[in-house]
């Protein structure tokens, strides 16, 4: 499966946490894109959709939920509340993201610039991709 937790360098210091994320050091492509979701409605899910060429690493910067990743053959479900680990996600693999907490912030870090035809949002579509 193109999905895995990676933990990114914790800097503790009695001031404050620090986190860093580097392309292609511990976040493995580079960077085009970065965007997050927040206030996001108890009991509501985003994702739903896979991606043809994009990779992503999903961040629970503040509060944390739920990862469902599916390749076509294994499902697995990541819990996010660190803001010092991300999880891998790489191409062909379904995603659904829900039971956020209050005041959650997923910080989404993407391969590529957002392009539609690149999103794949039928998921009897992508079972064929990944099961042809």
């Amino acid at each position: 499966m193109q999905a895995e937790l990676i933990a990114l360098p914790k800097i503790v210091d009695p001031r404050g946490n620090l986190t860093v994320a580097e392309q292609t050091k511990n976040i493995p492509f580079q960077i085009a894109r970065v965007y997050w979701t927040y206030d996001v409605p108890s009991g509501e899910r985003r994702g739903g959709h896979a991606h043809r060429t994009c990779e992503e690493m999903i961040i629970a910067v503040s509060g944390s939920f739920d990862v469902e990743v599916f390749d076509g053959h294994e499902r697995k479900t990541y819990h996010l509340n660190h803001p010092y680990q991300g999880l891998y996600v790489g191409t062909n693999v379904w995603r659904t993201l829900e039971d956020f907490s209050s005041g959650a912030v997923c910080l989404v870090l993407a391969s590529e610039l957002f392009d539609e035809e690149e999103y794949i949002y039928d998921y009897e579509e992508f079972l064929h991709i990944v099961n042809p």
